[in-house]
């Protein structure tokens, strides 16, 4: 990975975000220095906000399953003060086990009940600092503090989260989505120049209420990282007849920013957005996560790793290595492949001298929809495929940038649309050569 680190140096310097690390260009990996995957997952929901579970529960889950690192993203609260909830609201909104099974977890001194002055059977809800030394281990688990900035302009929704956070961000609002998404880029950049904490903030599921255009998303350039697969089954991860999917969304904005904007692609990350813990139908744990390649399992080592786009995404595919050399010119990945499964890997890119020709999409009577509008397929086209477990794409040297998107035939274990299977995705490459 050392060429891959190397190159990324270029872009890591090249981004307004730098402003999160105090201005500086970000910290490299010594060429010594071991690096190992990290999983992680980094949207996550509990009953501080609309999740249905507690969060030492769903902390339990993710620790007990192989996971490295859980961000706890409730809406526009941190998981701190006082929090006193009633038992039936917490009953109702996910099953009627759901006290006793956390009573049998963590026994009669952890959990704290009380009947409040009405007479109302109520239980608190445990701080991120009271339970996070119950899991976090050296080299092993970690906690994150984290929110998801729920923001809305128009009845859209603008959802962002912020990592690795001091104190609570409130949405920063703006006259169009764009605006807002900037604003809440510059709110988390001062808190990280005034606290000198390194955060990162990502744009959260671009098709949920269709809020988020290609267009919007490509000139808030602010923006680094967006998901590029969210596992709640009502985000329109696939698109419609009529509006774009978000890996299609990913490759216009990958296009307008390098072709046309002189700025740094966006970088996908994989998450669950999980809501729901108890086995009913909706936003379950376990669907998508990032691996990251870092020396060690900190907030900071892990977010710089996320800068030099040092990660994938995945919602069931694993990877050995994914290796950038720009001396080469090669893409190359290592499948950790299964016994009985078969891969695909398409290589992904625009090449330059696309077609730049755009139009508006339509709906059923003509109408023009405000919505990503329609590009030709020259953006983002399949530019090579391989079957192999270890992929190799060699650039020809017109490439705007290049990807990879690797899917297995191995079905999901917890689908959130109809046959989905295991697939992995790379962070863009090539880009840092300039025009």
């Amino acid at each position: 990975m050392t060429d891959l680190l190397s190159y990324a140096r270029l872009g890591a310097c090249f981004t307004t975000v730098v402003l999160a690390l105090q201005g500086t260009c970000l910290a490299q990996p010594d060429s010594s220095t071991e690096l190992r995957w990290w999983k992680g997952n980094l949207h996550t929901h509990s009953l501080w906000s609309d999740g249905d579970q507690f969060p030492e529960m769903i902390a339990q889950w993710y620790a007990e399953r192989g996971y490295n690192f859980l961000g706890l993203t409730d809406h526009n609260i941190l998981s701190r003060g006082e929090r006193w909830m009633d038992n039936q609201k917490i009953i109702d909104r996910s099953s009627g086990a759901v006290l006793e099974n956390y009573l049998t977890a963590f026994g009669d001194d952890w959990v704290e009940t009380r009947t409040s002055d009405t007479g109302v059977e109520q239980t608190r809800l445990k701080k991120l600092e009271e339970f996070r030394g119950k899991f976090e281990q050296p080299d092993r688990f970690l906690m994150i503090e984290a929110e998801e900035v729920s923001d809305a302009v128009d009845g859209k929704p603008v959802h962002l989260n912020a990592s690795n956070l001091s104190e609570l961000l409130r949405p920063a609002g703006g006259e169009t989505v764009r605006q807002a998404i900037d604003n809440n880029l510059r709110a988390m950049e001062e808190l990280s120049r005034k606290t000198g904490r390194t955060m990162l903030m990502h744009l959260n599921h671009p098709n949920f209420g269709w809020a988020v255009t290609a267009e919007d998303l490509a000139w808030a350039t602010r923006e680094r990282f967006f998901e590029v697969f969210n596992g709640h089954p009502g985000v329109n991860q696939l698109g419609d007849a009529t509006r774009a999917s978000v890996d299609e969304i990913w490759d216009i904005v990958n296009t307008l920013r390098i072709d046309k904007l002189d700025s740094p692609p966006l970088y996908g990350l994989g998450t669950d957005d999980s809501h729901e813990y108890h086995g009913e139908p909706g936003s379950r744990p376990g669907r998508a996560w990032v691996m990251v390649r870092s020396s060690e399992l900190s907030a900071e080592s892990l977010i710089q790793a996320m800068y030099r786009g040092d990660f994938y995404a995945s919602s069931g595919v694993m990877l050995d290595s994914v290796e950038f050399s720009a001396e080469a010119g090669t893409l190359s990945i290592s499948i950790k492949g299964e016994d009985g499964v078969s891969y695909s890997t398409q290589f992904i890119g625009t090449r330059r001298g696309y077609n730049q020709e755009t139009a508006p999409r339509t709906d059923a009577e003509g109408k023009a929809m405000e919505t990503t509008q329609k590009y030709s397929a020259e953006i983002g086209e399949v530019l090579a495929t391989d079957g192999s477990l270890n992929p190799v794409y060699k650039l020809r040297g017109d490439e705007l940038y290049v990807r990879a998107i690797i899917t297995s035939n191995k079905p999901h274990p917890d689908p959130s649309f109809k046959d989905q299977t295991g697939q992995a995705w790379t962070q863009p490459v090539g880009w840092q050569s300039g025009k």
